[in-house]
């Protein structure tokens, strides 16, 4: 089973460890909800592990296969794009997941899109809180 499809069974599953050898080791994931992306295989599954737990009836919905620049060079690389639909705290989310490959078939670069807009900040508050639970980030700062 190719690696598009292997990570989708993988997150389908909650299945957190079937991810690791799906990453390079120098992954870069591109949130709706940073503007700087989360680096390294172990950022990404505590980021994925936070994920899974927010999302709920995650479903993917199809595939489109491609090739695309990724933002790390700027060059083309294969690329899947798998359209999913879930909730997060009780809200409908339609978004997409871009997967960019590297020339071993593991995915170097992970892009996330996510509408609406409330879906998106309700998600960030969601994984923002995964990520301080989870030790992966510091609280946030109440004072501004």
């Amino acid at each position: 089973m190719e690696t598009a499809e292997r990570f989708r069974a993988a997150v389908e599953k909650g299945d957190l460890g079937a991810l690791d050898d799906l990453f390079t080791d120098d992954i870069r994931l591109y949130s709706p909800v940073k503007f700087k992306p989360f680096e390294g295989k172990p950022m990404v599954l505590g980021l994925f592990g936070v994920l899974l737990r927010t999302f709920e009836e995650l479903r993917y919905l199809g595939r489109l296969d491609g090739a695309a620049e990724t933002s790390a060079d700027g060059q083309e690389a294969p690329s899947v794009i798998l359209p999913f639909r879930a909730l997060v705290g009780g809200k409908q989310i339609h978004g997409i997941d871009l997967l960019q490959f590297d020339e071993d078939g593991r995915i170097k670069e992970f892009t996330v899109m996510v509408r609406p807009q409330s879906a998106v900040q309700t998600l960030g508050r969601a994984v923002l809180a995964g990520l301080v639970a989870d030790g992966l980030a510091p609280a946030p700062d109440p004072a501004g």
